[in-house]
């Protein structure tokens, strides 16, 4: 999946960040790694004992968050790659959603992939996917968009 040489997208574009999904600044969150792939953007997880809902099963919430940040690097390295941008542009959630197939178990490598489907100039639509041991446990949906300097998310990369 991913070259060892390779940064990850999180630790090319975003070394300060403080997101609590994918920000490298934050030692208390997730700190997700996602790396540029052919056909969107791929990362694993390794999940804590934190992350269960209940003995042997991540919490739903966790998923989301993995889907959240995992979605929104894809749609800000897919715009950043289509408008041919020497940065990333400031890309934010507007929506996602999360349909669970089956218990996402703890102590497991999670494979999760993230596929842009629909790209305007300013967002984009985008699948998520987590898989255990090849087996599919969860599949997301994102709309994720490119802001400007009056909104928060602006240049927090």
């Amino acid at each position: 999946m991913k070259n060892s040489k390779l940064l990850s997208v999180q630790d090319q574009y975003a070394k300060r960040s403080i997101c609590y999904g994918c920000g490298p600044a934050n030692p208390n969150g997730l700190q997700i790694k996602s790396y540029r792939t052919d056909q969107g953007l791929e990362m694993t997880f390794e999940t804590k004992p934190e992350h269960q809902a209940f003995p042997g099963v991540i919490n739903g919430g966790v998923i989301g968050s993995l889907f959240d940040c995992h979605g929104n690097w894809a749609a800000a390295v897919a715009l950043m790659d289509k408008g041919k941008f020497s940065e990333l542009p400031s890309t934010v959630t507007a929506s996602y959603t999360v349909k669970m197939f089956k218990p996402t178990p703890f102590g497991k490598t999670l494979n999760i992939i993230a596929q842009v489907d629909h790209l305007k100039e300013d967002r984009a639509d985008v699948t998520m996917e987590l898989f255990c041991e090849e087996e599919l446990c969860a599949k997301g949906q994102g709309l994720f968009v490119a802001v400007g300097k009056d909104h928060p998310g602006f240049h927090r990369w």
